[in-house]
């Protein structure tokens, strides 16, 4: 859906923290403007890559995408520097927009 409705490359995906963090240590993480992740993972949390992300020091814009962005997600994920919370059932729209828009 990314590489077809906005300016977007998709180069890699994990499904778990530990998958994630180690993409961190990649050669592809540092050129990488945007990481989408989701707070529930097979094994790990989304939030634990997010402090993964900030402690790494990548300039990466992180944005989360998940089915529970309550205000108390969406406050946790912004604290631990997430740049934007979509919800995947309303917002996706939104994430595109977002997406679009840093591409430009």
């Amino acid at each position: 859906m990314l590489e077809e409705e906005a300016a977007a490359q998709v180069i890699g995906s994990s499904v778990d923290h530990a998958g994630a963090v180690a993409w961190l240590h990649s050669a592809e993480a540092l050129g990488t403007d945007l990481m989408i992740i989701d707070i529930f993972l097979l094994q790990g949390s989304g939030l634990s890559v997010l402090e993964a992300v900030r402690d790494r020091g990548l300039p990466i814009k992180r944005v989360v995408l998940t089915n529970y962005a309550t205000p108390a997600i969406r406050a946790r994920c912004i604290a631990l520097g997430a740049d934007c919370v979509f919800d995947k059932s309303t917002e996706v729209d939104e994430l595109l927009a977002y997406c679009n828009a840093l591409h430009a």
